[in-house]
């Protein structure tokens, strides 16, 4: 982990976990173990073969007419991938057995910045406004993000942490020259739903409120360089 950001919003019907984490993508030894197992000790991995892009609440598209996959991404970076994903929840879930159809990759960060403003809005209304610009200033500055590529894990609402929320959306924003990833997740849950409890600090500090007075805390950019 080289930074994170944290945002704790809440509003009359649900509260929001918003957590911006960047990787490095330099591999230590759990990571270079991660990924001789995705490639069975091959030096030429190939490409991982992704599925069509996933927008909006987070429910997963259906694939072509043909069933075919639309998209693929090297194995290395489906190493980075993953390894951001068990990074941020560890040690309650592990996902180095997820498959590479569970991830998108989405073709510009127009359709990125529309998913993520559609969903904020609808929930947040205007007070949305409040960190919008904060919170892209300092996305850029730390992943640049005219030089990314982007992807989305199409969540197991099984098994994975998205199972309880309302709705969701996770992205990866890939600097390949930089060798970082920023892991950008949030999770929106009603109230009392967080281990059977309606008074975690966490995620809910203060009476119920009205989207026009929604409650945002922002914790610091903490760098752990």
């Amino acid at each position: 982990l080289v930074n994170a950001l944290y945002f704790h919003l809440t509003t009359g019907s649900c509260r929001l976990q918003l957590k911006l984490e960047s990787y490095s993508c330099k591999m230590t030894g759990d990571d270079k173990k991660l990924l001789k197992n995705m490639t069975n000790g091959s030096e030429d991995a190939g490409l991982q073969a992704l599925s069509p892009p996933s927008l909006g609440y987070g429910f997963p598209s259906p694939t072509t007419s043909t069933g075919q996959l639309q998209d693929a991404c090297s194995t290395r970076t489906f190493h980075c991938l993953v390894s951001a994903l068990n990074a941020s929840f560890r040690p309650d879930y592990d996902f180095s057995h997820a498959k590479s159809e569970e991830f998108s990759r989405i073709p510009n960060q127009n359709m990125v910045t529309q998913d993520i403003h559609n969903m904020f809005y609808t929930t947040l209304g205007d007070s949305f406004c409040d960190i919008k610009e904060h919170m892209w200033n300092t996305i850029d500055r730390e992943i640049v993000l005219n030089q990314c590529s982007f992807y989305r894990y199409n969540a197991d609402l099984d098994s994975d942490p998205y199972g309880e929320s309302l709705w969701y959306f996770n992205y990866f924003f890939y600097n390949k020259r930089m060798k970082r990833i920023l892991f950008f997740s949030c999770q929106a849950q009603p109230y009392g739903d967080r281990d059977g409890s309606e008074d975690d600090d966490m995620y809910y500090s203060g009476p119920e409120m009205s989207y026009s007075d929604t409650e945002i805390t922002v914790n610091q950019w903490e760098d752990n360089n």
